[in-house]
């Protein structure tokens, strides 16, 4: 098996975990005519799992963390998205073991009429280097000049090549010494191949048939018609500018480090919508939590104002003191509105990480989002030192990874622009064998007559056994050099290719030392966060005493309702303080297991499952759902 079957193999085996739904399906066919099929590409996946329906009961949708992850991991839109770049990244290391010029490159070639040299009139007069004024151009070719920096690779896929033309042509004759006639009346057939294979180490192997036939009206043709067939094998090899297995095949071996990469970015990917969900859906939660505080407190407001009517109605109190009261109670009744705007604000944000249609999905436009789980605090963080976190981030982390992959790779393509500094020096060999062979005549010149050569009778069979015995064999050998003066372009390529590769280096060496920074600041933040929790939660039961105790007061006649008023505004501030040094608490542990590289296994995340776009885990919602 080839290095390239063996490479084709493997990718196969890596395309089986990812999603089989958007992979593209190569054509079955006979192996004559499939590499001239196109391959097919699935349309894309814009339908949501089933997962998400069936967690909808009676317009509500029970999210648990997990079933939140795994819903975005089926249907977010950015991680559908990278799930196409390991395919394309296969397609461009397909493409680079083809070798060649960049894509889009025009050529052109023409062969109408043509004749080979010395067979019959024209082809005398071309060997003669005669032009003849009446005659026309039968064709035209032109080639596109590419600008690419570094050698070219050669075309590794065989080219094969054939053309068959068929023309009548007349041409006026102003001087009939030669031709006889004074219009010259052409039947030609000519008939070409070619096959070229270009190789590694930077050379070019071609095999040429021609088939050229000719039948005209002619006297002074000693053959006629004629044929001429010929065979060429030639070989060219770069000395010097584009010799080499490394220069050539700089553009296979990147491609191949970026299948690599690939992956990379795309576990990146997944972490980064991973940490977005998970804070999307504890916000969720926090702001239930929020919302059922500032309710309980607006009920607590409404309550007190009843009681203060109640004491006014008794004499106990002054009328004035219901000022307060309503006061109180209509600013938490604000408070409640506001704190249910902010929730369905994050019942939108988490909706569009979990679904591919957005929350305009009809599954989703109307349903409200009940997080199950609630923000869990542990007694303890039991976080390792500090150099084996740093040791843990450097290990896991996909996107310094993918960072020094693209370094390697910035080092083998800048191997092609230093070989672009050499001058060019190709050689080549050609060996070539010709025949002829047509039907003699007899040609009357000044009272001599003159008859063909009987060596040359005969037809395409005779011909080419003068080609296959090497009758008239060719051989020729040679060099081309050629060099820029100053060479000021070649220099400043492969100057600024090197150039960009050391601020490469050091931007990467940057981010390494970054990692130690990012993960003490981690810890700092999650420390912080911790100590603000504790306080924040002392602080709430602080003033959950304070206003009962006051509350006491004011129905025992030892308080007034603006005292009563204060210590609910700040109950309700303590309270909210409470819920958001929750949820900074838990964002700092989502950002430090990212900062880790451990967001996917804190999760109980399989790269395999999110490959294939299918999550194994089972979705249910609550039992009782009504007790939610």
């Amino acid at each position: 098996m080839t290095i390239r079957k063996r490479v084709a193999a493997a990718l196969c085996v890596s395309c089986l975990t990812w999603a089989q739904d958007i992979a593209p399906i190569r054509p079955q066919a006979p192996v004559i005519i499939r590499p001239y099929l196109a391959v097919r590409v699935p349309p894309a996946r814009l339908a949501n799992s089933e997962r998400l329906s069936e967690l909808v009961r009676a317009g509500m949708l029970y999210l648990t963390a997990q079933d939140a992850i795994a819903l975005a991991l089926e249907n977010n839109i950015d991680i559908e998205v990278s799930r196409y770049n390991p395919f394309i990244s296969q397609w461009q290391l397909e493409r680079s073991q083809a070798g060649g010029a960049l894509p889009g490159v025009p050529s052109g070639a023409s062969q109408a009429g043509s004749v080979a040299s010395g067979q019959g009139v024209a082809g005398s007069q071309a060997a003669a280097g005669v032009s003849n004024p009446g005659a026309r151009s039968n064709g035209s070719s032109s080639n596109a000049t590419v600008s690419q920096i570094g050698p070219v690779t050669q075309n590794l896929d065989p080219i094969l090549q054939e053309s068959s033309t068929f023309s009548h042509l007349s041409s006026p004759q102003p001087n009939e010494v030669q031709s006889g006639v004074f219009n010259l009346i052409q039947t030609t057939h000519v008939y070409t191949g070619s096959y070229q294979q270009g190789y590694l180490l930077g050379g070019i192997a071609t095999v040429n048939y021609s088939e050229h036939y000719l039948g005209e009206n002619a006297s002074s043709d000693l053959l006629n018609p004629t044929v001429a067939p010929s065979v060429s094998v030639s070989l060219q090899q770069n000395l010097l500018r584009g010799f080499g297995i490394a220069a050539n095949a700089r553009t296979i071996t990147v491609s191949r480090m970026n299948l690599n990469t690939t992956e990379l970015n795309f576990k990146t990917q997944v972490v980064s919508v991973v940490t977005q969900v998970l804070n999307a859906y504890y916000n969720l939660a926090a702001e239930y939590e929020d919302l059922r505080a500032k309710t309980g407190a607006s009920e607590t407001a409404q309550r007190f104002v009843n009681d203060v009517k109640r004491q006014i109605e008794i004499g106990s109190v002054a009328p004035t003191d219901l000022i307060a009261a309503e006061t109180t109670a209509a600013s938490s009744a604000q408070a409640v509105v506001d704190s249910n705007v902010t929730l369905q604000q994050q019942e939108v944000s988490l909706k569009n990480l979990i679904s591919r249609t957005g929350p305009a999905d009809p599954v989703l436009a109307n349903v409200r989002i009940i997080p199950i789980d609630s923000i869990a605090i542990p007694a303890a963080d039991n976080l390792l030192p500090i150099d084996q976190m740093v040791r843990q981030a450097l290990t896991n982390r996909s996107d310094l990874a993918s960072e020094l992959a693209g370094e390697k790779a910035n080092e083998v393509n800048s191997l092609g622009t230093k070989n672009g500094i050499l001058p060019t020096l190709d050689g080549f060999v050609t060996e070539s064998a010709a025949g002829l062979a047509g039907i003699p005549g007899t040609v009357s010149v000044d009272g001599l007559t003159e008859s063909g050569n009987k060596y040359f009778a005969g037809g395409i069979g005779t011909a080419l056994g003068q080609v296959f015995r090497r009758n008239f064999p060719t051989e020729s050998a040679g060099a081309f050099y050629s060099e820029p003066l100053r060479n000021r372009q070649a220099q400043a390529d492969y100057s600024i290719d090197l150039l960009s590769l050391r601020q490469t280096q050091l931007t990467n060496r940057k981010d390494l030392n970054q990692v130690e920074v990012d993960v003490r600041n981690g810890v700092v933040a999650l420390q912080q966060a911790r100590a603000r929790l504790d306080a924040a939660v002392k602080n709430r039961q602080l003033q959950q005493e304070l206003f009962d105790a006051e509350e006491k007061r004011f129905r025992l006649g030892a308080s007034t309702s603006y005292n009563v008023a204060v210590q609910q505004r700040d109950l309700i501030s303590a309270q909210s303080t409470a819920v958001g040094a929750q949820v900074a608490y838990y964002t700092a542990r989502v950002s430090l297991d990212q900062t880790l590289g451990i967001t996917l296994e804190a999760n109980h995340i399989s790269m395999d499952e999110v490959k294939s776009g299918k999550i194994a885990r089972i979705s249910s919602p609550p039992a009782n759902v009504h007790g939610q």
